[in-house]
């Protein structure tokens, strides 16, 4: 199997595993991705995913030996994207837990995930600069957002390798760790994350991406809206930590 799919807890980790070819994903690894991606969006056991690689390596990006062989990734313009899930809006967050080299659809793969957890020894580029590929995996779209437009056109303009603590400095590393650490911290990440209540945690979070598609009239009022349902859940929970708050107190 090109892709291994395991749980901790709350958390569904899907790891790319093909080590020989620093995780290059081809057609059928894309689609494994795609679907380990689907079943965890239908899960209502798992809150938050882990994007990894295995042997130390992220994803390099897409297979060019095997596109050169005449085995290329799926390219349509509907469905599952050539690097399988980066055209999938998910309801629940991902992260990234990055190693080695995250470059070319690897990185396109990375800006996908809501965070990315990256190892102090890690690369990030679009590498696919240097043999002619263009960003069609979400890169133009979702980098510029990430680190803003002028970093962006300098990253896909120059191909340049991107080190952790610049990718820290520009915003596109939310976290940076020891290396071999990625992993555990993102694990770690996530399960803080799948601690808080979900409806407020998700309609924020969903709030959000919705904003970036709207002017600021419709995406405060799509804020207040959907952030509704919320409302009570929150109301419930600060009943309670009011409660404890106050049987504390009485103890003490």
């Amino acid at each position: 199997m090109t892709v291994r799919i395991t749980q901790d807890g709350l958390t569904t980790v899907v790891t790319i595993d093909r080590p020989h070819v620093r995780n290059a994903v081809d057609r059928a690894t894309a689609q494994a991705l795609a679907d380990a991606f689907r079943g965890f969006e239908a899960d209502p056991g798992s809150k938050v995913a882990v994007l990894t690689g295995a042997g130390g390596t992220f994803c390099a990006g897409a297979d060019l030996r095997a596109i050169a062989g005449g085995e290329p990734n799926r390219l349509q313009p509907d469905g599952d994207a050539p690097m399988g899930p980066s055209r999938m809006v998910l309801s629940k967050p991902v992260i990234a837990a990055i190693s080695g080299y995250a470059v070319a659809g690897g990185l396109e793969l990375a800006c996908w995930a809501d965070l990315r957890v990256v190892e102090s020894d890690a690369v990030l580029g679009v590498f696919c600069r240097r043999v002619g590929v263009p960003l069609i995996d979400g890169g133009t779209v979702r980098l510029p957002r990430i680190v803003g437009l002028g970093r962006a056109l300098d990253l896909i303009l120059t191909g340049r390798e991107v080190q952790a603590d610049e990718a820290l400095r520009i915003g596109l590393a939310d976290r940076v760790v020891p290396p071999g650490q990625a992993l555990a911290a993102a694990l770690e990440l996530a399960r803080q994350i799948a601690g808080f209540p979900p409806a407020a945690m998700l309609a924020d979070r969903a709030s959000v991406y919705r904003g970036l598609v709207l002017d600021l009239a419709e995406a405060l009022a799509s804020e207040f809206q959907h952030g509704m349902p919320a409302v009570m859940e929150g109301a419930a929970g600060a009943k309670r930590f009011v409660g404890e708050s106050d049987a504390g107190r009485a103890i003490r």
